[in-house]
């Protein structure tokens, strides 16, 4: 495979990797809404970031890192859950944005640590590496020896367009959900405040009870 075509392999994997709803997702949303397109697309950004690294994990065929990682799985979906329980606990007490008002904008420090917290998250779900694994594990793809592999200068491609594609997912997602905050109206924030903050605690509690019943 050319690095090109490998590319673009990429690209669709890393739309196929972020597109589903989840907790990452329901976050950006909400900043999004909250804070203005910038802080969506940057704390997406961070979940790009983490797919890439992922990526890496899977196109190069870094075995001893996936152990390691799915060796820790326990001890990182148990940090992962502890930090959407403190998000869901903030969102909940956060003030709801008034309506007709700009999107309190954040400070490069500020969206940083946004960036940050959802590189961290994303990389405490070790189910996003055995996605990929089984992604290009089905595909054929990957850097080795065998009939499907991947020379490094493709895989490299790879991992790029992986994080293209996740990172133009975000883009679209904190671009479309902005254009729509002036019609929610002060309930309308509200409700989305209220909402953001209860599937994050139940992403949170569902892995905590995941991990107990399973520990």
């Amino acid at each position: 495979m050319t690095p090109f075509a490998s590319f673009l392999s990429g690209l669709l994997i890393g739309v196929a990797i972020a597109a589903p709803v989840g907790p990452i997702g329901v976050l950006c949303i909400r900043r999004a809404l909250a804070h203005g397109r910038l802080s969506g697309f940057v704390s997406g950004l961070g979940a790009a970031a983490a797919d890439a690294l992922y990526g890496v994990v899977a196109a190069f065929g870094l075995s001893v890192v996936m152990q390691t990682l799915v060796g820790l799985q326990g001890w990182l979906q148990a940090g992962g859950a502890a930090f959407l329980l403190l998000l869901a606990i903030r969102i909940a007490r956060a003030p709801v944005p008034e309506i007709g008002t700009a999107p309190a904008g954040l400070g490069a420090g500020a969206l940083a640590a946004q960036f940050l917290g959802v590189f961290l998250l994303t990389l405490a779900n070790p189910a996003t590496i055995l996605s990929f694994i089984a992604i290009f594990a089905g595909a054929g793809l990957g850097a080795g020896t065998g009939a499907g592999a991947l020379r490094l200068d493709a895989a490299a491609a790879m991992v790029g367009g992986v994080f293209v594609g996740s990172a133009a997912w975000w883009l679209l997602l904190s671009q479309g959900v902005a254009l729509f905050r002036h019609r929610l109206g002060g309930p309308g924030l509200k409700l989305v405040n209220f909402a953001s903050a209860a599937m994050l605690g139940a992403f949170a509690l569902w892995t905590l009870r995941q991990l107990l019943t399973h520990g």
